[in-house]
């Protein structure tokens, strides 16, 4: 090859280069703008309502809330999400959002995870009286915040542990209890499922996995197991997908900065997978106490075997409670805020009319 030729294509290759890069460089440009005007519309603040975010100190910790409502004079209802310490604020807003023209809506990241995460945590040892005492602090700060005499809560999967015990030990700060994906014992609900899961398995790889499940002795192993059984054979969390848009809802995110999904990746959970495991955990169980001095509300999917809907509806039938309904979806998995959060909406709007 020539000095000439070569240098021709040298020159092609470089103009391809600086074009590609100009290429990219207006993508990122572009993706920034788009998610700037995102951003932007989800910050606003409804006519007569409210939309902020903030951290407040809960028992020597910072800890995440964001509000969000159509009127600042609706009843306020804490959200608290599952896990423990999966916190859902990376996108729950595009489903609160939709509850926000009955009620004012407060969503949790609870103690060190998600935005109320702080590395200088990690030691400390999470208990029943922690979490519990972290709860109180919350809900005495809302009502407080809002002028409220009480509150709502709505737990989902470990949130329904967590917000069953707050109503049963505080029962004077709360108006009713809606759960959904119900928990009510974690050996119970382990052992339920080991005995569904042998009726799913016809093979091998099956078989592998239901060796792996101790119901008896939860480990981590135990959980992966079970979350690989339930996608396999059609029951997990996310099987239906979502009925928004996730990704424009992980891009929009309002309460998010870059800096933010940064810290939210590089999060250690190992804390939360100790408590999971641990005797403080099983203090969280519902068996044996169903006296309710506030409304009970469940809705369940007939799919959810994550957190055993039947396990879920015996315990409402025992349940005695000024009021109680239960609402069972069809076709649904445990991750029915996101594949049928319209569905679910509806529901919660049928709550709120027969409450307020």
């Amino acid at each position: 090859m020539n000095l000439k030729r070569k240098n021709t294509v040298k020159n092609t290759l470089i103009r391809i280069v600086k074009i590609a890069a100009l290429v990219i460089i207006a993508v990122i440009l572009l993706f920034f703008l788009v998610r700037s005007i995102g951003r932007i519309i989800n910050q606003r603040t409804p006519k007569g309502g409210i939309n902020t975010s903030m951290y407040i100190e809960i028992n020597g910790t910072q800890q995440w809330i964001s509000i969000y409502g159509e009127d600042i004079n609706n009843p306020v209802l804490l959200y608290l999400h599952g896990g423990p310490g999966s916190s859902t604020s990376a996108y729950d807003y595009a489903f609160t959002r939709k509850w926000a023209d009955v009620y004012t809506v407060v969503t949790w990241d609870q103690r060190n995870c998600g935005k109320s995460y702080d590395e200088s945590q990690n030691d400390t040892a999470l208990t029943y009286e922690l979490m519990m005492s972290d709860g109180l602090e919350m809900t005495k700060y809302l009502i407080e915040y809002f002028d409220k005499e009480k509150i709502t809560i709505l737990g989902h999967s470990w949130g329904t542990y967590y917000g069953c015990n707050l109503v049963l030990e505080y029962p004077e700060y709360y108006e009713c209890y809606i759960g959904t994906g119900q928990m009510v014992d974690m050996y119970q609900n382990e052992v339920a499922f080991q005995k569904i899961a042998k009726e799913w398995v016809s093979d091998d790889e099956g078989g592998e996995l239901l060796q792996d499940l101790t119901p008896e002795h939860y480990t981590e192993e135990h959980f992966l197991a079970r979350n690989l059984l339930m996608e396999k054979y059609g029951y997990d969390m996310m099987r239906d997908g979502t009925d928004y848009n996730l990704p424009a809802a992980v891009i929009f995110n309002p309460y998010y900065t870059l800096a933010d999904w940064v810290e939210f990746l590089n999060c250690d959970y190992t804390v939360y997978m100790d408590f999971l495991l641990s005797d403080e955990f099983s203090k969280f169980s519902l068996a044996g106490r169903t006296e309710y001095e506030v409304p009970y509300y469940n809705i369940n999917g007939d799919c959810d075997y994550q957190t055993n809907y039947m396990l879920a509806q015996e315990y409402f039938e025992k349940i005695d409670a000024p009021y109680k309904k239960l609402y069972i979806m069809e076709d649904t998995t445990h991750g029915l805020l996101e594949s049928k959060s319209e569905d679910f909406s509806k529901i919660l709007h049928e709550i709120a009319g027969e409450q307020y």
